[in-house]
C-alpha cells in the first residue's frame, strides 16, 4: 500500500497558496495544514517598521510553524496532508529581514529545529509577476498589508526565485500564476490538478526553472551561448519563448501561417530523407529506419525546432498551456483515448 502523500505549496506573499491548498484539498482528500499567520502579535508593527520589529516577528514565526511542523510529522506517511508553506521558507525570510547577531541567533534555532521537519512529497512554487503580486494583495485588502513596499515584495519574489532555482531537498514543481485562474476557470484548475498527479506520478527530481534566471533576450533571442538546462518542463519552454516573442505587429494569422509554413517545410525534409536514405524490407515492406532518415537530411532536428517554435509563439498568442493541455488529453479515460485516436 503506497503511503499518503504530503504536498506543499510556496510562493510570495499574495501569489495564492492557500487558495490552492483547499481546491487541491478535495482532489487528494487531504488534511489540510495551513500556516497560522494572523496569532503572530508583532506581524502589524514589522510591516510598519521592519527593521525594529523583524526579530520578534521571525522567532515568533519560527517557534509557531515548528509547532505545526511537529503536527504534521505525527501525521505524514498516515494521512494525506496538504500544507500552503515550506518549513524552509522561515529562513529565506530571516536572511531577508535579519542580519548580524540576530542572523546568527535565529540561524542556530532555526537549524537545529529544521531537522525535527518531515520532509514533503512535493513541493508547488507559485510563482508571479510583482504587478500581479501586489494587485492580487490590494484585492484581498488585510489592514496590515495595505501599505506593503513594493520594493518588499519584488525583494522577496527575487530571493524564493533564487531558493527554488537550486532546491533539491524534494520533487518540484514550478506553477506561473500570472495568467492562470484556478477560482473562476475550471479548465485551469483541471489543468494544475493534471500537472501535479504527473509530477507526483514521475517518482523523480526534475529541475525547473525559474524565470528569474532566464537571460535577457538580445534583439528578441536569447544571449549568445546560453542553453536551456535538460530536463526543462514544456511549460517552462512555453514561458521562455514568450521572451522571444515580444515582436508587436505579429498576430494570430501571421502565427498560425507560420506555423503552416514550418510543418510543410518539415513534410519535404521528411520526404526528401526517405528518397535519400536507404532501405530494408520488413515482412514484405520497404522502409527507411528513423536513423537512416535522420543521417540523410541534418536539417531534420532543425526543422522540428521551428515547428515546435510557431507552436510555442501560436500558443502563448492563444493564451493556451500546452502542458496541462497535453496532460488532460492523456488523461487515463477510455472516451479522450478514443477522441485522440480517432483525430
Amino acid at each position: 500500500m503506497v503511503a499518503p502523500l504530503y504536498i506543499a505549496i510556496e510562493g510570495v506573499i499574495g501569489v495564492g497558496k492557500t487558495t490552492l491548498a483547499r481546491l487541491l484539498q478535495p482532489e487528494f482528500e487531504a488534511r489540510l495544514m495551513l500556516e497560522v499567520f494572523e496569532e503572530n502579535p508583532f506581524l502589524a508593527s514589522f510591516y510598519a517598521d521592519r527593521e525594529r520589529y523583524a526579530f520578534q516577528t521571525q522567532i515568533f514565526f519560527l517557534l509557531s510553524r515548528y509547532r505545526q511542523q511537529v503536527k504534521i510529522r505525527g501525521f505524514a506517511g498516515r494521512v494525506p496532508l496538504l500544507s500552503d508553506y515550506l518549513f524552509a521558507k522561515d529562513h529565506l525570510f530571516a536572511r531577508l529581514n535579519l542580519a548580524g547577531d540576530e542572523l546568527a541567533t535565529y540561524e542556530t534555532l532555526y537549524h537545529t529545529l529544521a531537522e525535527h521537519t518531515a520532509a514533503p512529497d512535493l513541493v508547488i512554487y507559485l510563482r508571479a509577476s510583482v504587478d500581479t503580486l501586489m494587485a492580487r494583495i490590494a484585492a484581498r485588502d488585510r489592514p496590515y498589508e495595505r501599505g506593503m513596499p513594493r520594493e518588499y515584495i519584488a525583494n522577496l519574489a527575487r530571493a524564493y526565485d533564487e531558493f527554488f532555482a537550486s532546491y533539491t531537498g524534494t520533487p518540484l514543481l514550478v506553477v506561473d500564476t500570472d495568467d492562470l485562474n484556478v477560482v473562476t476557470n475550471a479548465q485551469d484548475l483541471a489543468a494544475l490538478r493534471a500537472r501535479v498527479r504527473a509530477a507526483l506520478g514521475q517518482g523523480t527530481y526534475q529541475q525547473s526553472l525559474p524565470l528569474a534566471n532566464l537571460p535577457p533576450p538580445l534583439a528578441g533571442r536569447p544571449a549568445p551561448g546560453f542553453r536551456l538546462p535538460i530536463g526543462s518542463r514544456l511549460s517552462e519552454l512555453q514561458a521562455f519563448h514568450r521572451t522571444l516573442d515580444a515582436d508587436p505587429a505579429s498576430d494570430l494569422f501571421v502565427h498560425s501561417l507560420r506555423l503552416q509554413e514550418r510543418i510543410g517545410s518539415l513534410a519535404r525534409e521528411l520526404a526528401l530523407a526517405w528518397m535519400a536514405a536507404p532501405r530494408e524490407s520488413a515482412g514484405g515492406e520497404v522502409r527507411s529506419t528513423p536513423n537512416a532518415l535522420a543521417a540523410s537530411r541534418p536539417n531534420l532536428p532543425a526543422s522540428l525546432a521551428d515547428c515546435l517554435a510557431a507552436l510555442l509563439q501560436l500558443a502563448n498568442e492563444l493564451g493556451v498551456d500546452l502542458e496541462g493541455a497535453l496532460l488532460e488529453r492523456l488523461a487515463p479515460d477510455s472516451t479522450r483515448r478514443t477522441e485522440c485516436t480517432d483525430g
